[in-house]
């Protein structure tokens, strides 16, 4: 049985990349240029991310200002009850927002998956 191929790629560093490649590609998912956008669209993916997280710490703390407001007697209840629920609504919305994303993203591998297993099977005939 022959040795795995590994990526033909060189690091930065100067040395050899030392991740194997499959099927007929010369390089890895990290040094393709063919797969440039890809890593840039996950990178991207990566950031909307970060800022949800951030958008939810911001939240949070609104959301206990709020409380310390109408336990403090500055806002009226009924105003601190009305910005709560929207902050509330706003929170459901980012869920919804990454669960659509989760699921694109989900779908995206899925058909990579299939695409290279399809590959797979056919350099096996």
């Amino acid at each position: 049985m022959s040795e795995p191929r590994k990526c033909q790629a060189i690091k930065s560093t100067g040395g050899r990349c030392e991740r194997i490649v499959h099927g007929d590609a010369t390089y890895c998912y990290s040094h393709d240029p063919a797969r440039s956008e890809a890593r840039k669209r996950a990178a991207s993916k990566a950031a909307r991310a970060k800022n949800s997280s951030n958008e939810l710490v911001e939240i949070k703390q609104r959301l206990r200002q709020l409380s310390d407001d109408v336990a403090s007697g500055k806002l009226a209840t009924a105003k601190g009850s009305v910005a709560g629920q929207l902050l509330g609504i706003y929170i459901k919305a980012i869920e919804q927002e990454r669960k659509i994303k989760e699921t694109q993203e989900f779908e995206e591998r899925l058909a990579a998956l299939e695409k290279a297993a399809q590959q797979s099977y056919r350099s096996v005939r």
